[in-house]
């Protein structure tokens, strides 16, 4: 005979079933997306909050960092609105289309809404709350994945944009998402997005999150994309998260026939961060190139987890991280690729990178290759070390101060991946960012 052992409910997971209890009759949706959430509510229920006997959660344990849950985030009132006026604006681009979100609501008044041809754009929460079809049968339906956080997100998903792009549509100008935190308290944000690109339409999207130090919030973003056949697009996401911040964050993406994919990660803030991209090809010929920088240091906690799913053959896939890390910093890299059996002609590569400053940081490197099909290319690597002492040498031998001669090696360390961001601008003000980094650890 043998028993059930469950594990005793934390203080957090007890604190979420007492929440979505008490929330769920008010939550926007009808009765699809009611019982969408209950059956993701249930099984959240019946497993927990991730942990380190998960193997994608081994070196992430959020049931033991998540030590309580905070109360679900009230829509935002006046003052949290004018925190937010200026959020996501030292990223440049002052020509993108500012789609603003403060404590997980939509603000029409922040937000650019004007029409542009082949475009249309709504608030999530508004998508749900009427009832629209198109919406609740592709909401975590596009890239389906059993991931504990996700399913916690659908139980509790609230605000987010619903931005779909017609065929054959080219974007005049690149859509921002800005999501910002100005609420005084600490409370828990729970968004959800939905993009659909069209076949042969071109967008560029940045997704932008920040809020205050000091203010031990948290964030549970997810976003499904749907590229069609021969569609382009740049995805952008930045995290300036206030440093006492958890947040989670997961794009689950979906490529047709010779689309092209261009992803960036930059990530310096935030206490515990976690970025994870699902790519999933549904159509042959398929381009992918995912690319993350990212600077942390004191206690700061950072996972990267991606799975580039190669469903159809003749696929290109190429994955490039850097991560620089100071202080008593850990960054965690898993990255896995995965060839199908029909998936031939595949030609996948990956590699991550770490730059330790300090003895006491540590880097996690995981890489993985699952390959079912055998007329393939795919390759992983992974390194993590000090700086370079002769070109250190090299630098300082020639007058340059060691504080300076340092700075300089990171940046060309960071730019590698930086560089291959298309936007002038967005690159300049992220190099400025590694910069101003660089200058506070001085």
């Amino acid at each position: 005979m043998t028993a059930d052992v469950r594990p005793m409910k934390t203080m957090a997971e007890t604190a979420l079933a007492e929440a979505y209890a008490s929330a769920k009759a008010r939550l926007p949706g009808n009765r699809v997306v009611a019982e969408q959430r209950e059956a993701a509510f249930l099984r959240f229920d019946r497993e927990g909050l991730p942990h380190r006997r998960i193997e994608e959660w081994k070196y992430t344990d959020l049931r033991a960092l998540l030590r309580e849950a905070k109360p679900l985030a009230v829509p935002p009132g006046a003052g949290s609105i004018a925190r937010a006026n200026t959020a996501g604006r030292w990223l440049g681009n002052t020509n993108a289309r500012r789609l603003v979100f403060v404590d997980g609501s939509f603000v029409a008044e922040l937000s650019d809404l004007s029409p542009e041809p082949g475009l249309s754009v709504r608030s999530m929460a508004s998508a749900l709350a009427e009832g629209d079809l198109a919406v609740v049968a592709r909401v975590g339906r596009i890239v389906p994945n059993d991931d504990i956080a996700v399913t916690l997100n659908t139980a509790f998903m609230g605000d987010g944009a619903v931005i779909r792009v017609a065929d054959r549509t080219t974007l005049a100008r690149p859509l921002h998402l800005v999501f910002a935190y100005g609420a005084e308290r600490a409370s828990a944000v729970f968004s959800r997005s939905l993009i659909e690109i069209g076949a042969k339409a071109q967008a560029t999207i940045l997704e932008s999150h920040e809020g205050p130090d000091g203010i031990d919030y948290q964030v549970n973003g997810a976003v499904d994309i749907a590229l069609g056949d021969d569609a382009t697009l740049d995805l952008l996401k930045v995290g300036a998260e206030g440093r006492s911040c958890l947040h989670v964050g997961t794009a689950m993406v979906a490529i047709g026939a010779r689309a092209r994919l261009r992803a960036f990660l930059f990530t310096t803030g935030g206490s515990v961060v976690r970025n994870q991209l699902f790519v999933r090809y549904d159509g042959a010929d398929a381009d992918v190139d995912i690319s993350g920088a990212s600077l942390i240091n004191g206690r700061q906690h950072l996972d990267t987890t991606l799975v580039v799913d190669h469903a159809m053959g003749g696929g290109r896939s190429r994955e490039l991280f850097k991560t620089v890390l100071d202080g008593e910093a850990q960054g965690v890299f898993q990255g896995k690729i995965i060839v199908r059996p029909h998936a031939q002609k595949t030609d996948g590569r990956m590699m991550s990178r770490a730059l330790l400053l300090s003895p006491d940081a540590e880097a996690v490197n995981k890489p993985e290759l699952e390959i079912f099909a055998d007329d393939v290319q795919c390759g992983h690597g992974a390194t993590a070390g000090a700086l370079d002492q002769e070109l250190l040498f090299y630098l300082r031998a020639r007058g340059i101060p060691e504080a300076e001669a340092q700075a300089l090696l990171v940046q060309a360390f960071v730019g590698e991946a930086v560089e291959l961001v298309r936007q002038e601008d967005i690159k300049e003000a992220l190099m400025a960012a590694a910069v101003n980094w660089l200058a506070a650890r001085a």
